[in-house]
């Protein structure tokens, strides 16, 4: 089985959680015999091809990228036609407008598959602009995959523009490194510059963005005596310094971009990961799986994503309102004061990842989507 993957960026140019997401899918399908190829654009894109774990990545170049929507010349439409022409199925990851181009100027007849990874949030006017395109494509697809059971009911695009039948529901998923060699070497002297000693601490992990709610964490950091470290940076970084000091938030620690060792190391000795994020942008949050992964409880905010059904509320952690501080930090406090607790959550955590979210679960679940979607095009 021959699959190509479609999206606007990917490895090594800047790192994102949906490229993530993709190269988890390719490394997970690799191990159900599925050979994987990746196409994207790129501003830079020298090497032309590179070859990685995961598969192949061949990449075109990027002239544009209006409202974060890169766009190629024709020298990308002739390397989608032959890379096409080479895959059993496509898959699309949306959104990215200039791949529903690619897709219906292509001249492809090759049966398709879409992950649906989230709706289009912030840019509301040029959704409506692209919505007939968007119809278009969704309708084209042999089937559409929703990430979470929530993002499938929530979605107003999934609801209106996907038949029942060809929607289907795979969560995201990560291979398993929590037990690694490379893990077990990662321990508190990694973190000598965090200063953070042996009280606990809570982990906040990612790119610094606006949908991340990272303000409701700084103003609930007074209401929690222990030390919050927010491991990551972005264009947030210096309104959230500042929010900090306006509220007197001291036990926050900004640890800007933290290397692969210190990110385990955090994972491992922190209490819970806290992810407030209070927009539908945040649609899976894939350090959720991460800390699970690790076995630690958590705590989000329920804005209808993934993000409550990686945390299942009073099971693996607590969920609660968007952009509410003192709630947000009455279950951080709980998980602080009730070691047990935190302890029986972090175990269902771990069991939940291996169930839903582990890498073999991921693979098997996508190896059956290709076949199936192949064999009805034979049919």
């Amino acid at each position: 089985m021959k699959a190509l993957h479609i999206y606007r960026t990917y490895f090594p140019d800047p790192p994102g959680g949906l490229q993530e997401a993709i190269r988890q899918i390719s490394l997970a399908t690799k191990a159900c015999g599925v050979e994987s190829k990746i196409f994207t654009l790129s501003p830079q894109p020298v090497p032309r091809e590179l070859t990685v774990a995961e598969g192949q990545v061949i990449r075109s170049k990027s002239w544009a990228a209006p409202a974060s929507c890169d766009l190629g010349g024709l020298d990308a439409f002739r390397q989608y036609r032959r890379l096409a022409d080479w895959a059993d199925v496509l898959h699309f990851h949306f959104p990215w407008p200039f791949g529903d181009v690619l897709r219906m100027m292509g001249g492809s007849g090759k049966p398709a598959v879409m992950t649906y990874h989230s709706d289009v949030v912030r840019q509301r006017f040029l959704g409506s602009i692209y919505g007939p395109l968007m119809a278009r494509m969704l309708s084209s697809m042999s089937a559409v995959v929703a990430t979470s059971p929530a993002y499938a009911k929530s979605s107003t695009v999934l609801a209106s523009l996907v038949a029942p039948q060809r929607l289907q529901v795979i969560p995201l998923g990560i291979g398993d490194y929590a037990n690694s060699d490379f893990a077990q070497r990662c321990g508190p002297q990694t973190l000598a510059r965090m200063a953070l000693g042996d009280k606990p601490y809570f982990l906040s992990l990612g790119v610094l963005r606006y949908y991340k709610g990272l303000h409701t964490l700084i103003e609930a950091a007074p209401l929690i005596p222990a030390t919050l470290v927010i491991a990551g940076s972005g264009p947030e970084m210096q309104n959230l310094k500042k929010l900090a000091a306006d509220v007197g938030a001291s036990n926050v620690i900004f640890a800007g971009q933290v290397s692969e060792e210190e990110k385990i190391a955090l994972l491992k000795g922190c209490r819970a990961m806290l992810l407030p994020s209070h927009l539908r942008s945040e649609a899976f949050g894939m350090v959720l799986v991460e800390a699970s992964m690790f076995g630690k409880p958590m705590v989000c905010c329920e804005v209808g994503s993934g993000t409550s059904f990686v945390n299942e509320h009073n099971v693996t952690g607590f969920v609660v309102p968007p952009e509410s501080p003192r709630e947000f930090a009455a279950a951080a406090c709980q998980l602080l004061a009730d070691e047990t607790l935190a302890g029986q959550m972090g175990l269902a955590a771990r069991a939940r990842y291996e169930r839903l979210c582990s890498a073999p679960a991921l693979g098997r679940a996508y190896r059956r989507l290709y076949d199936q979607v192949a064999t009805a095009e034979r049919v």
